[in-house]
């Protein structure tokens, strides 16, 4: 099988080191020339929970060639476009492409390259960048081994492709087919939405939003409204490490409290978590921001449900992308609490 890894950064460098290291035939492909250039001289390494290195092959996009039985799609979903159809010469009809980006871009992958070729992915653990050809893992070891992927057809049948891909990616880590990994990618966004889009548009680590009362309300509110969109595109939403993600959906206001106990406790351990929409804005980049919290109000088209927290955290987002800035923890909860103020009204 020959294999792709379609945006080599942070998780990229470390699956791709593995899959080499467990003789897989493998291209790490990215934009970043010196990168490109250290993972062929020096080999993809991995610090953090775990160390080692791996001799690897890695090309720029420019270099393919040939076709790929097996296309791990680890880019930004920024630019989707332009790299699946520049892709589409590379792949054969029983190409398989697997999606392994935040929110839901499947449909929108499958509108490119074909629905029959695009099955849906998570990545269920962590790295950062460390430098050309260097990346940490940060999920602790054995629970990395134990779990780092879901993998699932787009209508949850149990096929031959998808128990021969997780025979690859059993060679990262832990890897498990779901019959609902629609569901699964619902339910990470969920988690994106109110605490990534907040980060985001707070200028603040995950921890903040916990502490503040307006922040966790909003956060509330911002579960509300997705779990209220998602069902109404027919999402039945995963569990998560056993909890019932949509029992987070509010029926009254009376609800709130409850919620906010759950939340703080189900995201304590994540507290010290800073958004990477955060840091891109910190890099004066575009963020997915339209892709993660804009994902909501672009499903509740003709539901005649309203999505205010996540219209606003995209508006705030967006205005700090186009100012090259970082938004104002103070100034923007003080807009938060007020749509809190206008709801409760209603």
């Amino acid at each position: 099988m020959r294999i792709a890894i379609l945006g080599a950064g942070s998780l990229g460098t470390i699956v791709g080191a593995y899959l080499s290291n467990g003789g897989m035939d493998v291209e790490l492909i990215d934009t970043y020339e010196a990168h490109v250039q250290a993972l062929n001289e020096k080999g993809a390494t991995v610090v953090g929970t775990t160390e080692f290195t791996a001799p690897v092959k890695a090309i720029t996009p420019q270099q393919k060639s040939g076709t790929y039985d097996l296309v791990l799609l680890l880019t930004k979903q920024l630019y989707n476009q332009a790299v699946l159809e520049e892709l589409l010469p590379f792949l054969h009809e029983e190409s398989v492409v697997c999606s392994l980006q935040n929110g839901i871009p499947e449909q929108s992958v499958a509108d490119v390259i074909g629905e029959h070729r695009v099955i849906a992915g998570s990545v269920e653990f962590g790295a950062t960048f460390i430098e050309p050809g260097v990346s940490q893992l940060t999920t602790e070891y054995t629970q990395f081994k134990k779990y780092a992927f879901q993998i699932g057809e787009l209508n949850g049948e149990m096929t031959e492709r998808i128990e021969q891909i997780k025979t690859v990616l059993d060679h990262v880590g832990g890897t498990h087919v779901s019959d609902n990994l629609v569901g699964t990618k619902w339910s990470k966004l969920l988690i994106n939405n109110a605490f990534s889009g907040l980060s985001a548009a707070l200028n603040g680590e995950y921890g903040h939003i916990l502490d503040d009362e307006v922040g966790i309300v909003s956060a509330v509110h911002i579960a509300d409204e997705t779990i209220k969109v998602g069902h109404a595109n027919g999402i039945q939403f995963a569990t998560m490490s056993g909890f019932d993600i949509a029992s987070l959906e509010l029926h009254s206001a009376a609800d709130i409290p409850e919620r906010v106990r759950t939340f703080r406790t189900m995201m304590e351990p994540s507290r010290l978590l800073k958004a990477s929409m955060l840091q891109d804005l910190e890099k004066q980049r575009k963020t997915e921001i339209q892709y993660i919290n804009g994902v909501v109000p672009q499903h509740a088209v003709g539901t005649g449900i309203a999505t205010p927290f996540n219209d606003l955290v995209v508006k705030l987002v967006q205005e700090a992308e186009s100012r090259q800035g970082v938004p104002t923890f103070e100034e923007n909860i003080r807009l938060f609490a007020q749509l809190i103020e206008t709801e409760t009204v209603k």
